[in-house]
């Protein structure tokens, strides 16, 4: 192994160790503690780039303040992730149904939650980063709606 490889290994190894901290809010941030360690050669759009290959994301620590932090694993949506193990979370009320999801993936079971139509029972969806409002078109069926949502993520 090359001089160069393992400098890059130990930079992506500090990298998920400052994440693991949950108390970086910004990349300006995270380029400082890695300098502080001895990486003299990281610029901001090289942490960009590694924010976004280990799928970093933006979320509130126990603090309340928005930080960077690595998801666990299945927690980042991709190509492959089953989406059962995205969806934490489906509840209601009277009105309206909420999925909470993994950190990330709300988008992107919103987007498949429109695809239905107003036959399926959603009239539409609003999403966060890690909560979905669900509109059903018809409240007075909202148990059966909510029901063909959980079939749907649980056979995914």
């Amino acid at each position: 192994m090359s001089n160069t490889d393992n400098k890059q290994d130990a930079l992506v190894k500090a990298f998920k160790l400052l994440l693991k901290d949950e108390s970086f809010g910004s990349q300006s941030e995270i380029v400082s503690a890695l300098k502080d360690q001895g990486f003299d050669n990281v610029s901001q759009s090289k942490v960009s780039r590694m924010l976004s290959k280990f799928g970093a994301v933006r979320t509130r620590n126990a603090k309340q303040d928005m930080v960077y932090c690595l998801p666990p694993e299945l927690g980042i949506p991709t190509a492959h992730s089953p989406l059962k193990h995205l969806v934490l979370d489906i509840v209601h009320n009277s009105v309206m149904i909420i999925i909470r999801t993994s950190p990330g993936a709300a988008q992107l079971i919103a987007r498949m939650l429109d695809s239905l139509s107003q036959a399926d029972g959603v009239l539409g969806t609003i999403a966060g980063d890690d909560t979905i409002f669900i509109a059903p078109s018809d409240i007075a069926a909202i148990e059966e709606t909510i029901v063909m949502i959980e079939d749907l993520f649980e056979n995914a």
